[in-house]
Formats: structure tokens, C-alpha cells, sequence
């Protein structure tokens, strides 16, 4: 189409041209303003240069990166979180879904929208929202500090010198407080510290990032596909996904950095990170990440309504079939959304699509958010290490895996049957990794001495029953690798400091200490856990879990094509919307708060207040891991049926398009156009 020729089409009422060049060669024609980069005065031949399928999946993979980042930083700094506002497993379930109950209620109907309009403009938009969601993930210790336990256990407040073994030293009136003693001044137990507000608030940042990853992942995939040739929508997509996986990597590490430090970083702790009641700076990491965030999403919504590339081959297109009727686009409206969200429901091969989707999700939810949790119950490992492993080791498996399938599907170009068959074979061999976990426990842990009374571990036995231990806080104690809840509960009823700063309990009546030979020994226990070797069994589960991703994440793309190509081109984001939608409701919400549940159900000695119980600081590790496994497993199972329908369903299903087309019809000005093809910068 020539710059004359569109001049006549526009009119002498048209808005004026922008007067950036679309193409640079012998021919230039004028930019719209629908392939235009920038907004407002932000505008230029510089952003132009930009506006190609490589800059875009490019920025939107890194913009993936950051948010990927951001959710993967909140599992690594569960635990801390927990310890921190005493709040229960269950909770933090109904906390990490309230994103996906914002999905759930506005996600299918701001995408159906968003997909009619300006998409970058919308994604920007929505990214803000997950800006203001992190800033308020840091807000609770602005309001609220680092709590009282935390700063009793800084030189600063609690005096004395600091010993940096981290299981021989407390302070002196914390001891005191933590021993058997006879009679109780006063029958109320101490008060929950805080309240349930920073739970209300991190529940509302999660609402409001909702709107903004559904946007997200939704709106940029839609706009990634439709700017680019579809045969090379696999390799391009694959590339964002690799860019984007390695954020949870990113995240994790910045938790694991983050966790190092004090809740309090300008305090000096006289506890080291390995003490069960450490508590890392969890808060740190969500400013950084916010401002990187603002920064990256601003930039993405400088995209232009069409890259210039695909804009030039639709026109081709356009005069290549003009004996075709094109379809009028149609407007969005409330009638044409229920009519669209009908019409997909009704394909067959979308819904078995979503439904295995649904299932493999349901199961793999527990592992990717309690994961950090998870190692650090079963491998006796700190919340530092725990959050490192998770996202340094595994996370990256993943990104490889993702660009391995990429790389694959477009040189060889499999049929849709093969890509289906693919992810049967990947649903499979992920419920066989979940179902070997149950192997994989350590068998040097041991539970807190207690006596079993119908079905239940009572910690209260006849040796400490006058020691009034319901109120202690968790302090472990270990003599002869029998661990106990707390100088309280092993009975003891003083202690002696050492020179150095070391300090034993002694006068333990539940101890009893003696030699190989039977001659007794003095009834002593030494401050902290019982050491504990899980490495071996630790470094097999890392082997499988690497294993896992990468098989798992090289289905990424063919489970993305298939579920794009089974459409219409018009419903695209419809369809990612709608998908959103059932993830959300069927497995994102139900799944943490079920297994959130399940992780409670074993836990083993609670926090104790008077008005009700906190957060669990011990848990059955050998109960949990058959549970959490089993169950996990069973899921991803069903989801395995699923892929057995898409299979049969798509039989005929066309992926990249590869059909002879028919002869265009060919008329002098197209003509002259490809024989003086223009050129279009880097993008090819």
C-alpha cells in the first residue's frame, strides 16, 4: 500500500500522520498511531527503533522475570512471616489466593475487555496494581516492627554479650522464663502478639495483584502470538517462559539474602540464623522489587497498539485474499462477551485442555508454595538455605526445560496428536516423582519426647506435671538425641553458665542420663535441637526435583499451542481469560487452603496463647511427607485423564499452519510492493 494510496483512504479529515518512518528502504511510509511506540509526548525515532517481536519478548519475559520474582519472594519468606505474626499454615493458604479470587471475579471480563483495547497500555496498567501489591506486602512491619521476641534477643535490648553459637545462648530472663516451676503467679498465659491485621493486609495486597497478573499473562501472550508468524510463536514464546522462570530463581535467592540478615538489620541478635526463632528481614526485598517492577511495566506500555511487522504482513495479507470476506471485528460489548465465553466453553479440546491444566496444577500448588516450608521440616534446614535450594537449583531446571521444548518444536514441527501424547508422558512421570517423596525422608529426626495418649502425643507427663509448661514458648532442649519441646518439658528446673557463655539445664526429672554400663549420670540437657544429618537424603530429593522440572517444563509450549491453535484467532484472549478463570476457582484458590489444612493436621507442638493457638513450630515430618505426596500425586493423576481426551481431540487439530495456501489474487500495486520489498530493521 503506497503512502499515496493511503492518503486517498484516509481522507482530508483524517488525523495527521506522526511523521515517524513505518519502513526504511527506497520506499518510507508514514507510522499510525496504531503503530506507533510511546504515549503522549514520549515519542520518537529512538522508541521506534524498539518496536519489534524481539524487544517485545524480551521486555515481557523480564517483566515475567520481576513478577515471577515477586510471588516465588513470598513463599521463600513464609515461615519467617508465620514465626513473625503467629499465623497458622491454613492461614497463609487463604493469604496466597487472594490474587486468584480477583482473577476469579473480575479476570475473564477485564481480560475480554483489555483484549479489544490497547493491550500494553492495559498490562502496564495492570502491572501498577502489583506495584502497590508489593509495597503493601512491606507495609505490617512498617506498622507493627519487628516484634517484641525478636528484639529480646538483640544485645541491644536484652544486654549480655553476644555468643554466636546460636543453640547455647539466650538471654538470662528468657531462661528463667522457660523453666519448670512449681507454681504459676497468675493462670492467664500470655497474649497473642499483634492482632489479626497484617493477615488483612497482606490478604488485600494479594486482591489487588490479581488484577494485574491476570492482565499479564493473559493479554501478553495473546499479543506475543498474534504479532508473530506462527511458525515461530513456539520458539519466541519458549524464550519469554525461559526469561520468566528464572524470576521464581530470583526470588528465592533475594529471600535467602534477605533471611540472612536480622528482621531488624541495625540490631545486633545474639542468636544465629540457624536457631529456630531467628527471624530474617522478609520486608527488605518487596522495596526493591517494587521499584524495579514500576520501572520495567512503564516501559512495556510503550508498545504500540500492532508491532510494525505484523501490521505490514496483514496488509499483504489483506491484498493477497481480497476474494475472501474478512470478518468485521466486532466491538466489545456484554452481549458479545457472553456469546464469546459461550462458544468456548463448548470446544471440546479447550475444556479437556484447561481440565488437565486444573488437575496438574491442584497437585504441584502444595510444592510450589510450601517448598522453602516443606525442606525445612523434612531436611531440618534453615529458612536462608531452604529458600536458596528452591529457587537457585530446581527453578533453573525449569527455564532449560522450557527452552529445550521450544527448540524442539520448531525445528521439527510435531503434529498436535505428538505434543498431546508429550504431555500425557509428562503428567505421568511427574505423579511417579511426587509418589517417590514418600522415600525420601531422614530417618535422624526424631519427635519431641511425649507420651501417647488416645491417639494424640501428650507433652505433658507425669515427670514435668507440676512444671505448668501449657504457656512456654518453643525453646528445644536435647539430651542423648531425645529432643524435648522446652527446658520446661524435659523438667528442668535451673541452669548453669559457663565462662564462655554456654549454658546447660540441669535438674532435669524427665532426663535420665547413664552410662553404657547403667552407672546414672546427672540429669542435664543442653540448650537447642538435636542435630540432625539429612544431607544424603536431602541432595536424592534435589536430583529428582531437577529432574521433575525439566520434564515437566518442556511441556510448557506444546501444552500453549495446542490450547491457542484449538480456537478461533478472535478469542485468544477470551480464551486465556476464561482459563484464568477455572485455574483460579478450581484449583489456585481451593488447593493452598486445602493443603494448608493437611500441613496443620501434623503439626506437633502449636505456639499457645490465651486467646487461641499461633503458628506451629514443630511438625510430624514422617506423616506430612505421606500425606502431602499421596495426595499430590492422586491429583495429577486425574489430570493425566484429561490429556488422554485433548489426544483423541485434536486428531486434526493445524498447529503452525503448514497447508499449501491458495493462490492470491495478485493486483499491480501488490505486485510492486514485494518486488521492492521494504526493510524492517532487526526483526525478521
Amino acid at each position: 500500500m503506497s503512502a499515496k494510496s493511503e492518503a486517498k483512504e484516509n481522507g482530508p479529515d483524517s488525523k495527521p500522520m506522526l511523521g515517524n518512518r513505518l519502513f526504511e528502504g527506497h520506499k518510507k511510509y508514514e507510522l499510525t498511531e496504531e503503530t506507533t511506540c510511546g504515549v503522549w509526548f514520549l515519542r520518537g525515532d529512538f522508541l521506534q527503533r524498539f518496536a519489534n517481536q524481539k524487544s517485545y519478548v524480551f521486555l515481557y519475559g523480564l517483566m515475567g522475570l520481576i513478577l515471577s520474582a515477586a510471588y516465588s519472594y513470598f513463599n521463600g519468606t513464609i515461615t519467617t512471616i508465620e514465626k513473625r505474626f503467629q499465623i497458622p499454615s491454613q492461614t497463609t493458604g487463604i493469604i496466597s489466593v487472594g490474587n486468584d479470587i480477583s482473577t476469579l471475579l473480575v479476570g475473564a471480563i477485564i481480560t475480554y475487555f483489555g483484549g479489544k483495547g490497547h493491550r500494553p497500555r492495559w498490562m502496564a496498567f495492570g502491572l501498577y496494581t502489583v506495584v502497590l501489591f508489593c509495597l503493601l506486602n512491606a507495609l505490617p512491619h512498617f506498622l507493627y516492627g519487628p516484634g517484641d521476641d525478636a528484639l529480646s534477643l538483640t544485645m541491644e535490648y536484652g544486654g549480655s554479650t553476644i555468643d554466636h553459637n546460636a543453640t547455647q545462648d539466650a538471654l538470662e530472663k528468657f531462661h528463667s522464663s522457660s523453666l519448670c516451676k512449681a507454681k504459676i503467679e497468675s493462670d492467664d498465659g500470655p497474649e497473642a502478639e499483634g492482632s489479626s491485621a497484617p493477615a488483612i493486609i497482606l490478604f488485600i495486597s494479594q486482591v489487588i495483584s490479581g488484577i494485574g497478573g491476570s492482565l499479564y499473562f493473559t493479554l501478553g501472550v495473546a499479543y506475543m502470538d498474534d504479532n508473530t508468524k506462527k511458525s515461530q510463536a513456539p520458539v519466541l514464546v519458549s524464550l519469554s517462559y525461559f526469561i520468566r522462570m528464572l524470576g521464581p530463581a530470583l526470588g528465592y535467592t533475594l529471600s535467602s539474602l534477605c533471611l540472612k540478615w536480622y528482621i531488624a538489620p541495625t540490631l545486633t541478635p545474639k542468636i544465629g540464623n540457624g536457631d529456630p526463632r531467628w527471624l530474617g528481614a522478609w520486608w527488605i526485598g518487596w522495596l526493591l522489587l517494587g521499584f524495579i517492577m514500576f520501572v520495567v511495566s512503564s516501559l512495556l506500555g510503550l508498545f504500540p497498539h500492532t508491532l510494525p511487522k505484523a501490521h505490514y504482513r496483514r496488509q499483504i495479507s489483506k491484498m493477497s485474499n481480497k476474494s475472501q470476506v474478512e470478518e468485521p471485528d466486532t466491538k466489545a460489548s456484554v452481549q458479545d462477551m457472553i456469546v464469546t465465553f459461550k462458544r468456548l466453553i463448548q470446544n471440546k479440546a479447550l475444556m479437556c485442555t484447561n481440565g488437565a491444566s486444573i488437575f496438574f496444577f491442584f497437585g504441584y500448588m502444595p510444592y510450589w508454595i510450601f517448598m522453602p516450608k516443606y525442606i525445612e521440616i523434612m531436611y531440618k534446614t534453615s529458612a536462608s538455605e531452604a529458600s536458596l535450594v528452591t529457587g537457585a537449583i530446581g527453578l533453573v531446571f525449569s527455564a532449560l526445560g522450557i527452552l529445550a521444548g521450544g527448540a524442539v518444536i520448531t525445528k521439527y514441527k510435531p503434529k498436535a496428536r505428538s505434543m498431546a501424547l508429550w504431555n500425557m508422558t509428562v503428567a505421568a512421570i511427574s505423579a511417579v516423582g511426587l509418589l517417590s517423596y514418600t522415600a525420601l525422608g531422614c530417618p535422624y529426626t526424631h519427635d519431641p519426647v511425649g507420651e501417647i495418649q488416645n491417639g494424640t502425643v501428650n507433652y505433658n507427663s507425669q515427670c514435668n506435671a507440676d512444671c505448668h509448661c501449657d504457656y512456654v514458648k518453643y525453646t528445644p532442649v536435647c539430651m542423648n538425641g531425645n529432643p524435648y519441646i522446652s527446658p520446661c518439658h524435659a523438667g528442668c528446673k535451673s541452669y548453669v553458665t559457663f565462662e564462655n557463655g554456654s549454658k546447660i539445664f540441669t535438674d532435669c526429672t524427665c532426663v535420665k542420663n547413664q552410662t553404657a554400663q547403667g552407672v546414672p549420670l546427672p540429669p542435664i540437657a543442653y540448650p537447642g535441637p538435636c542435630p540432625a544429618d539429612c544431607s544424603s537424603q536431602f541432595h536424592i530429593f534435589l536430583v529428582i526435583i531437577c529432574i521433575l522440572k525439566f520434564v515437566g517444563a518442556t511441556g510448557r509450549a506444546t501444552n500453549f499451542l495446542v490450547a491457542l491453535r484449538c480456537i478461533d484467532e478472535k478469542d485468544k484472549a477470551a480464551s486465556m481469560g476464561l482459563g484464568s478463570t477455572l485455574m483460579s476457582s478450581l484449583a489456585f484458590i481451593p488447593s493452598p487452603i486445602i493443603f494448608g489444612y493437611i500441613i496443620d493436621t501434623t503439626c506437633l507442638v502449636w505456639g499457645k496463647t490465651c486467646s487461641g493457638k499461633g503458628n506451629c513450630w514443630l511438625y510430624n515430618a514422617g506423616q506430612l511427607r505421606y500425606v502431602l505426596s499421596f495426595s499430590a500425586a492422586f491429583f495429577v493423576f486425574i489430570g493425566t485423564m484429561f490429556d488422554v481426551g485433548v489426544w483423541y481431540l485434536v486428531k486434526d487439530l493445524n498447529v503452525f499452519d503448514d497447508k499449501p495456501p491458495k493462490p492470491p489474487v495478485v493486483d499491480e500495486e501488490l505486485k510492486n510492493l514485494k518486488n521492492d520489498p521494504p526493510k524492517f530493521g532487526e526483526d525478521r
